[in-house]
């Protein structure tokens, strides 16, 4: 895991048209702790595994549970229309809210590099803590459970293991 230039630094305000109906979703900085991730588009396979994982960590996952939805959010982000991320996550059943970047803006914000020689958006995810700060990041752009077990050492770490 190289050092991303977030890591330490409080994480930017974000407010983005999410699923289903479009509405604004404001990150709840400060206030629990999120696992934000970056992925490049909504029905591709490696995107499609990544964000069924965090659903299952959601469902199955004893940290995930332990901290609980009332303590952690977990958003993902695209640049796809609110029309393809609905159903992407209706067929999937996420249950977690799928946020449209269609200008980029958020991954400018959170300095999201492209991967695969610039071609296709990167998939990085942020753990930012319920003080609003960026602790971890994951950029495995293709081992795509590594981005859930980022999310659960730290939680761990928040948690002190209990």
């Amino acid at each position: 895991m190289s050092h991303h230039p977030m890591i330490g630094k409080p994480a930017p305000a974000l407010t983005l048209p999410s699923t289903p109906s479009g509405e604004p979703y404001a990150l709840p900085i400060g206030e629990k702790a999120i696992a934000l991730f970056f992925f490049p588009k909504a029905n591709t396979m490696g995107c499609t595994k990544e964000a069924c994982a965090f659903r299952d960590a959601r469902q199955d996952n004893p940290t995930f549970k332990r901290y609980g939805d009332d303590k952690l959010v977990v958003v993902g982000v695209s640049g796809d229309a609110t029309p393809a991320q609905s159903s992407f996550v209706d067929q999937y059943n996420l249950g977690y809210p799928i946020l449209s970047d269609a200008d980029g803006s958020a991954r400018k914000a959170y300095h999201v590099s492209k991967s695969a020689f610039g071609l296709i958006e990167g998939r990085e995810t942020f753990f930012i803590d319920s003080q609003g700060v960026i602790r971890d990041v994951c950029t495995d752009a293709v081992l795509w459970n590594n981005h859930t077990k980022m999310v659960e050492k730290n939680l761990k770490m928040l948690v002190g293991g209990a």
